[in-house]
C-alpha cells in the first residue's frame, strides 16, 4: 500500500495555509507600521498648526531664517539656484504643469495615472488653502529677516511644498512602480522627481517666503495626503476603473 503520495497530499495544504498565514502577518504588521507613521505625522502637523495659529514665529524659526537667508549667506550661485527651485510652485505654473502632464498620460494611455496625478495636486490644494485660511499666520516680515518678494497670502503650510510633495512625489512613485528596474531612465526620473521635493523646503525658508516650520507643517500632512493618493490610485489600478487594459504598478521590472 501506497501511503507517501497520500501524506504528501495531505501535508501540502497546512504548509500553504502556513506560508499565507506568515505572508498576511507581515502584510498587516507592515500596514500597521505604515498606519502609526501617519497618524504620527498627523499628530505632529496638529501641534505644530494649533502653535502656529497662535504664534507669527517661534524663536527657532527666526534663528533659522536670520543665518539661512539670500541676503546674510550667500555664495556664488546660491541665490539664482534657490530661485530656479521654487520657480515650479509659482503662480499659475502649477496648474499648467499638473495640466500638461494629466494630459501627456492620457496621450500614453495611463488613464489612472493621470487621474491619480489630478486627485494628488487638486486635492492637495484645496485643503492647503483650507489650512491657511483657518491657521491665518502671518508671511515673514522685512523687519524680521530679508523677504526677497512680497507675499500676500497666509504662511502656514508652505503652498509651494505642499504642491511639490504632491506633484513631483506622485510622479516618483510612478516612475518608480512604472519604469524597468535598473535603467537609466528610471534613475534619471527618480532623480529629477525627487530633488525638488528634498529641495523646496529649504529654497522658500532661504527666499524668505515662510518660515521652516510652514515647511515643516506642509511636509508632515502633504506626505499624509500622497501616501492617500497614492493609495487611491492602487485600488483604481488594481480594479481597472479607468481602464480595462491596464496592469497594476509592480515596482519595475
Amino acid at each position: 500500500m501506497n501511503t507517501s503520495g497520500s501524506y504528501e497530499k495531505e501535508s501540502s495544504v497546512p504548509v500553504e495555509t502556513q506560508q499565507m498565514t506568515v505572508s498576511r502577518w507581515r502584510a498587516l504588521r507592515r500596514l500597521w507600521r505604515a498606519e502609526l507613521i501617519y497618524l504620527g505625522a498627523l499628530a505632529a502637523f496638529a501641534v505644530l498648526a494649533i502653535f502656529a495659529h497662535l504664534n507669527p514665529y517661534f524663536g527657532w524659526d527666526l534663528l533659522i531664517s536670520e543665518r539661512f537667508n539670500w541676503k546674510n549667506f550667500a555664495p556664488a550661485g546660491l541665490f539664482p539656484f534657490m530661485e530656479f527651485v521654487s520657480v515650479f510652485g509659482n503662480r499659475w505654473i502649477p496648474y499648467l504643469l499638473a495640466g500638461v502632464t494629466a494630459i501627456a498620460f492620457l496621450l500614453l494611455r495611463r488613464r489612472s495615472e493621470a487621474a491619480g496625478l489630478i486627485f494628488s495636486t487638486a486635492g492637495s490644494a484645496l485643503i492647503n488653502s483650507l489650512f491657511k485660511l483657518l491657521i491665518a499666520r502671518p508671511r515673514p516680515a522685512s523687519n524680521l529677516i530679508p523677504i526677497y518678494r512680497d507675499l500676500a497670502t497666509q504662511s502656514f503650510p508652505s503652498g509651494h511644498v505642499t504642491f511639490y510633495v504632491s506633484y513631483f512625489g506622485f510622479l516618483f512613485f510612478t516612475a518608480y512602480a512604472l519604469l524597468p528596474r535598473g535603467t537609466m531612465a528610471r534613475r534619471v526620473a527618480l532623480a529629477l522627481t525627487g530633488a525638488p521635493v528634498l529641495l523646496v523646503g529649504l529654497s522658500r525658508v532661504y527666499l524668505g517666503a515662510h518660515w521652516p516650520s510652514d515647511t515643516i507643517g506642509a511636509y508632515l500632512w502633504s506626505g499624509v495626503w500622497l501616501a492617500f493618493s497614492l493609495w487611491m490610485y492602487r485600488r483604481w489600478k488594481l480594479k481597472r476603473t479607468f481602464h480595462k487594459g491596464e496592469l497594476a504598478p509592480s515596482g519595475g521590472q
